[in-house]
């Protein structure tokens, strides 16, 4: 595929305003995480406070998915976003103004980010439900990969950019370019528009009802509550170990230390970058077979941070590990947009985000306790056998490994029909050249 058919999607008018609005708001989102901790620090040098906020915030956003899902789903799907980017502008704005006034106290730091993870809650299904209303299906690969691409790239800048301002005029600015952000996404949004479907619903069911069709739509895949169960068990061990484990041995270990844990999480970022650019040009023919197996990738930097850990193996381990990330994330995203009728999409993919972020603080934990009671270097390398046994074992579902490209929009079904068999590629489309 040439560059210029590989770029396509931007040739769309909706898609061009969306993926602006989505670039602007991620170059400020890429700086919080360093300019949010250092702002609690500021405001109280403690591990219990930052502990605090970024706690609130998860527990926020794990409460109202669900919520989100059915608001999005019910509701302009750009407009959900709109008001969620007004809320976020707003508070983190506030946030940015008690800092830099020197007023902030951590409650309201706690307060603030509470509702900044409420808000994400709505944001994040929203986002994926609009994908496929502002670009033509054939091209929802590219468009993926375009997103994916705009927000890696960022991530490798941007939080070098939040530790500049930090040090040069303090984490209450860091904020305030992130509300500058948004407010900028917020006009790009305006100029998107939506077909006419989204446009106008008819009486719709109960809250409680749509949760329930939202969970029928779930079940009834399995391809997709086998890859969110695999997912479930993955997310708590890449957290204990690249998260918890990592860290450790990178402060306790001079082959590595402080700088160079950072040069290896900025390798990682550089994988999926790359590998961003390959999505562009390469079609999967079968997107979760070549994500399950590309995830299986992520078990290299664990052993290597294990058995050899130096910076430059566990650099190279986790540039593969990035670019691993992205083929799944690129595949499991276009899965969705194909196969999952709009109608439920933003509810499926709240359920699909239910089912990582729970994950994610018990790994913590888990690996904070399994750490004082194992040894690091033992406890990692087992982590990554039992990572590439879930990987393989949801690539025994013959759902997983055979669901196919879809040219054609999923239509609802009625509770109670059977599981759709995967869509296969028409006859006469291009072969893809799957990459495993």
């Amino acid at each position: 595929m040439k560059l210029k058919e590989s770029l396509g999607a931007l040739g769309e008018p909706r898609f061009a305003w969306y993926f602006t609005a989505r670039t602007v708001s991620t170059a400020g989102s890429v700086m919080v995480p360093v300019a949010l901790a250092f702002a609690v620090l500021q405001t109280d040098p403690s591990a219990r406070a930052l502990a605090q906020v970024l706690g609130v915030r998860t527990l926020a956003m794990v409460v109202f998915l669900l919520v989100g899902g059915v608001v999005a789903d019910r509701f302009s799907r750009i407009v959900v976003l709109q008001v969620s980017h007004v809320l976020t502008c707003l508070t983190q704005a506030v946030a940015a103004a008690l800092l830099i006034s020197g007023h902030a106290t951590l409650t309201q730091l706690t307060v603030i980010e509470g509702i900044n993870g409420a808000v994400t809650a709505f944001t994040m299904p929203a986002m994926m439900g609009i994908v496929p209303l502002v670009v033509d299906r054939t091209r929802l690969q590219q468009a993926n990969a375009l997103l994916s691409f705009s927000r890696s790239g960022l991530g490798i800048i941007g939080p070098a950019i939040a530790g500049l301002l930090v040090v040069g005029v303090g984490p209450g600015w860091a904020l305030a370019v992130d509300a500058l952000t948004y407010a900028v996404a917020i006009l790009c949004l305006s100029r998107v528009g939506l077909p006419r479907a989204e446009s106008g619903h008819a009486r719709r069911p109960s809250m409680v009802r749509e949760l329930r069709e939202g969970w029928t739509e779930f079940t009834r895949r399995e391809w997709l509550w086998v890859v969110v169960l695999a997912f479930g068990l993955l997310n708590a061990i890449q957290v204990g170990v690249v998260g918890v484990l990592g860290p450790l041995i990178a402060a306790s270990n001079e082959a590595i230390g402080e700088a160079g844990w950072g040069l290896v999480l900025s390798a990682e970022a550089a994988g999926t970058v790359l590998m961003t650019i390959v999505m562009l040009r390469l079609r999967l023919q079968h997107p979760l077979r070549a994500g399950m197996l590309a995830m299986g990738v992520l078990a290299v930097p664990m052993v290597l941070l294990g058995a050899l850990p130096a910076v430059l193996p566990v650099a190279i381990g986790f540039f593969l590990a990035g670019a691993a990330v992205e083929v799944f994330g690129v595949g499991w995203s276009t899965a969705l947009h194909e196969h999952v009728p709009l109608s439920v999409l933003s509810r499926v993919s709240s359920y699909d985000a239910l089912g990582s972020f729970v994950a994610m603080p018990i790994g913590t934990f888990l690996y904070g306790w399994l750490a004082t009671t194992v040894e690091v270097e033992t406890l990692i390398l087992v982590s990554a056998g039992v990572y590439v046994l879930i990987t393989t074992a949801a690539l025994l579902s013959r759902s997983v490994r055979d669901l196919g490209r879809s040219s054609e929009e999923p239509v609802d079904e009625p509770s109670g029909t059977s599981r759709r068999e995967p869509r296969r590629e028409p006859t006469g489309q291009p072969e893809s050249a799957e990459r495993s």
